[in-house]
């Protein structure tokens, strides 16, 4: 029997939008020197923080790292957080943030085809919602669910279940996420779910074996991203499209 389907679930940051090296990493800094911290991230380092999903959690470890004390260090932790998120919203309004070439098409397509739309990601609401609202106004989307709803991060696949039950999906049938590293990819399998990934700079040379298809990008007419592993051999022409994830749907179940 084919499977319908029935909704994608978008992970945010490094999926839809291009937001760690001169977004989320800058605003870090940032909030180190505001807060008369030695710390900075360059690119080199910031990638393998990426690695602890959470921007809190990845600044509580860190500082832990540097040998800061455990007592007052959570405390410190989400202050920074905190004044991170601020101004990174401010980067936002201010057009430092773009959308990934060809998110936005295949939205629309979603859309027209009558496909349910969520985001499942770790990231705080108050900036998933904004970064939303500003950089994707027309989209309407049936579920939302950040860092904020769920108790554990990924690679634990609770954000991803509950946006499959918020979507009323029985589990994880009819469902395709959406995602750009290993981490997300364990969460999403172990939510049962499908999942293609559009690598970015920073996740091109995570070990996604796991993933059922895994381009560059999303693609678009003319500009087709590169298929960098097609292991359900679905003949993606390197263009993420609502027919390709439905092909992709009916894969091999694990």
């Amino acid at each position: 029997m084919t499977e319908e389907l029935r909704a994608v679930i978008f992970d945010v940051d490094g999926t839809l939008v291009d937001s760690e090296r001169h977004g989320h990493r800058v605003a870090f800094n940032r909030a180190f020197e505001e807060f008369d911290l030695p710390y900075r991230w360059d690119e080199e380092l910031y990638g393998e923080l990426l690695h602890t999903t959470g921007g809190q959690r990845r600044i509580e470890g860190y500082l832990a790292g540097e040998g800061v004390p455990e007592d007052g260090r959570t405390e410190l932790a989400k202050a920074l957080h905190t004044r991170k998120t601020e101004i990174l919203e401010e980067l936002v309004d201010d057009g430092a943030i773009d959308l990934r070439p060809g998110a936005q098409r295949l939205l629309e397509e979603l859309a027209d085809a009558g496909v349910a739309l969520a985001v499942g990601t770790t990231g705080s609401r108050r900036w998933v919602d904004r970064l939303l609202r500003r950089m994707l106004p027309e989209v309407r989307w049936d579920v939302v669910v950040t860092g904020d709803d769920v108790t554990a991060r990924k690679p634990d696949p609770e954000v991803f279940t509950l946006a499959m039950e918020k979507l009323g999906l029985d589990g994880p049938a009819g469902a395709v996420v959406l995602e750009d590293s290993a981490e997300g990819v364990a969460a999403a399998h172990a939510a049962g779910a499908c999942c293609a990934v559009v690598v970015n700079g920073y996740t091109a040379d995570h070990e996604l074996a796991d993933a059922d298809l895994v381009l560059d990008g999303f693609g678009a007419p003319g500009e087709p991203a590169a298929v960098l592993a097609d292991p359900h051999d679905t003949g993606s022409d390197g263009i993420l499209t609502v027919d390709l994830l439905r092909t992709l749907l009916q894969r091999p179940k694990r």
